[in-house]
């Protein structure tokens, strides 16, 4: 049966409580044409068959001899052993044959006493049938039919004599309406669920099909689309304010160099304009950097991709076991597999350079690289044999601009930013990272990334 399509969800539960209850009823009409205990009509070919009957007892009481009761008696004997007992009654109701007691055959003749329309009732496992007109000698009498029913009980009279049966045909008739009341309910439900998810990882994408289902639903899914517009409306002002920032930033700071540069060559070298030099050099480096991170917070969700790791970061580690050579440092890692990660593939190899360059520029001259696969997660470990951080101060050095007071200052050259750089891509794409006392005696950094399927 095809079910009608309901715009609403509380018009789909109230169209499936309807459609439960029209099948309850439909069952309750049919039951009393059904049940063989209640009156009911005679099949055709057996009513036909007991209509025989009457009209041959008929001939045969008008041509017998001996009273009438001795005749229907004898009738009757000789009924019974065919396994059918026929009872005898006068128009008025009086039993004639046979005497005695008979319940049944007197609830019966109350309900069923004109032979024009006979019929039939289910007593235990008695079944009575009647009347039929037997003449004799210008005297209607009534003829009832008893026999044994042999057949087994209905299905649903079983049923219904046991509540148990009754309570588990009610739950087979409502459950394919219930699942299919939670097929419509959880399918878009799901859709928005695995929307949000992808919002959740930086895929700030509107899907059509949010819009379709329940009409609450179809709601739902079109203020979430909305709101996914409205967030990447946001993102690209963001990100054309920082470019126009970069630009307007980074100008005055050339001219600065450049007049910095014009003066050294007409007046000489001298220590101050050589710190002008330096701090404007460090200040465009800073500004560069903090753009870079503000433009991978505001801009993360774009560019992604499914690659694998030896892909990502082969060449990358490579070059910075080459570098640690030139500097009499020896850098190892892991072999690494194809292992599927999905995400922007430049902030990834960004994220893991940084923490490794990091390890080089402040180890003494052990760098170790580990590759863990798990349980659908990748860790990654870092570790160096400098002299690490202090272990009150591991948690801040992830915040943007801060800098350890003992080894990584400000005279090392560093603006503070690159780890801050590095937890903000790793997090953008659903990753851990932290960082702790290493084994080697300086500092260890722990990364987890969730491998795609």
């Amino acid at each position: 049966m095809k079910l009608p399509r309901f715009s609403s969800l509380y018009g789909r539960i109230f169209a499936t409580f309807w459609l439960t209850l029209l099948i309850i009823v439909l069952v309750l009409l049919l039951l009393p044409n059904l049940d063989p205990r209640s009156q009911h009509t005679i099949p055709e070919p057996q009513l036909k068959r007991f209509q025989d009957s009457a009209l041959n007892i008929s001939d045969k009481i008008t041509y017998s001899r001996g009273s009438l009761e001795d005749k229907l008696r004898r009738f009757a004997d000789h009924k019974r052993h065919q396994g059918f007992q026929l009872y005898f009654t006068t128009i008025e109701g009086e039993i004639i044959s046979p005497g005695g007691r008979n319940k049944a055959l007197r609830n019966f003749i109350t309900m069923a006493d004109s032979p024009d329309t006979p019929r039939q009732k289910l007593y235990g496992r008695w079944m009575m049938a009647g009347p039929f007109a037997v003449t004799d000698q210008q005297q209607t009498i009534l003829m009832y039919i008893g026999r044994i029913w042999r057949q087994p009980p209905p299905f649903f009279i079983q049923i219904l004599d046991k509540p148990f049966q009754l309570l588990l045909l009610t739950m087979l008739i409502s459950t394919p309406l219930l699942l299919w009341l939670a097929w419509a309910i959880s399918i878009p439900a799901r859709r928005l669920q695995e929307a949000a998810e992808r919002v959740a990882t930086g895929e700030f994408e509107a899907d059509p099909k949010l819009e379709s289902g329940p009409r609450e639903f179809k709601q739902a899914g079109a203020s979430f689309n909305q709101m996914v517009q409205a967030i990447n409306q946001m993102i690209s002002g963001q990100q054309r304010l920082l470019s126009d920032i970069s630009h307007e930033l980074r100008s005055p700071l050339t001219r600065l160099r450049m007049a910095t540069a014009l003066t050294q060559r007409k007046q000489g070298e001298s220590k101050e304009l050589n710190r002008i030099d330096t701090e404007a050099e460090r200040l465009e480096k800073m500004i560069s950097e903090l753009l870079e991170l503000s433009r991978m917070q505001v801009n993360s969700h774009e560019q992604r991709e499914h690659a694998d790791a030896r892909s990502l970061w082969y060449e990358m580690l490579e070059d910075a076991r080459f570098e640690a050579e030139q500097n009499s440092k020896q850098l190892s890692y892991t072999p690494l597999e194809e292992w599927p990660i999905s995400g922007n593939p430049n902030l990834l190899i960004s994220a893991l350079e940084n923490v490794i360059r990091n390890a080089i520029k402040y180890g003494n001259d052990i760098i170790e690289v580990t590759f863990t696969p798990k349980n659908e997660i990748l860790s990654i470990e870092i570790d160096d044999n400098g002299e690490g951080v202090p272990d009150e101060e591991l948690n801040d050095i992830f915040r943007p601009f801060y800098r350890v007071s003992a080894a990584r200052d400000r005279r090392s050259g560093g603006t503070g930013l690159g780890l801050a750089i590095t937890e903000s891509a790793i997090r953008q794409h659903s990753g851990t990272i932290q960082a702790s006392r290493s084994p080697l005696g300086g500092l260890k950094i722990s990364i987890t990334l969730p491998l795609t399927q």
